[in-house]
Formats: structure tokens, sequence, C-alpha cells
């Protein structure tokens, strides 16, 4: 289970933030690792999930700090995992990117009226994506970028 917003001690007794966490959703194996690794080497923690109900279930087990939800899923598709997410009180702020084939304008609105938060279409741009995610959390994996500074209001 993560430790979203809670702060954990290491070996050596040093305070340390949780990684932030990216939930990773698509049916599609290559695009996933592809996704997956883009994540992992900006610095975030990754979970995954292959449909829409798998998505489901990963943010509420994992309460991520935000989703890339690809659109077109089996079992149930990506704006009803969206919608579902949404309605939960714990998952009702977390940032939800879509992530869709589509590039059309129809289903675009559909996606961001499901509650998706941003809207980007495969191929996908990785410096954008990055960019926007970076624009809703920052990665968190290592303890300076934690630590308060004389300057800091903490």
């Amino acid at each position: 289970m993560s430790t979203h917003g809670v702060k954990q001690e290491d070996k050596a007794g040093i305070k340390q933030s949780p990684m932030t966490t990216v939930l990773v959703v698509e049916d599609f194996d290559e695009t996933r690792f592809m996704l997956k690794l883009s994540m992992e080497l900006s610095g975030y923690r990754v979970v995954e999930a292959a449909n829409g109900q798998q998505a489901v279930d990963v943010a509420r087990r994992e309460r991520p700090d935000v989703i890339l939800m690809d659109i077109g899923l089996p079992v149930m598709d990506g704006c009803r995992a969206t919608r579902l997410i949404r309605e939960d009180k714990a998952l009702r702020n977390v940032p939800i990117v879509a992530v869709s084939a589509n590039a059309t304008a129809e289903h675009r609105v559909k996606a961001l009226a499901a509650g998706c938060d941003e809207y980007v279409t495969k191929p996908i741009d990785f410096d954008q994506l990055k960019t926007m995610i970076g624009d809703f959390v920052r990665p968190t994996d290592s303890v300076e970028q934690e630590l308060p500074t004389k300057h800091s209001k903490k």
C-alpha cells in the first residue's frame, strides 16, 4: 500500500518523503512499458493497470499522485474508470491525464467531461507529457528536495 503523503523513516533514521506515484493505465504492453520507463527515468514511482477495472482497483489501493489513463481500454473504458475514480473522495483531486489514439474534439470533450484534467494523443510526445505531469506533481526521489531551507516557510 502506498504511503501517499506520509513521511517514512529510512534505516539511518532520516525522514524521507515517499516517491511521487504515477498510475499508468494502458492495455498495450509495449506502450505501457514505454510510459513506465519514461516516468521512472523522470524520478517517479510507477504502478500499472491493463484495463479500466484494474485502474479503479489499483487507484483505490495505491492512492497515486497522478494517473495516465488510456481511453480505449478492455473490460471498462477509460472514461467510465475515470468517473468511478472521481467518485472516491480520496481520489477526487488526483490529476488524470487522458491518453488516446483518437485526436478528435469529440473524444477530447468526452474524456474531459468524464473527469480527466488533460488530454494527450498518441503517438505520445514524452517531453510534453513529462512537462504536463510536472505541472501537477514533482518527483520526490531525493531527500534534498524535501528538506526545508532557511528561507522556506515550513
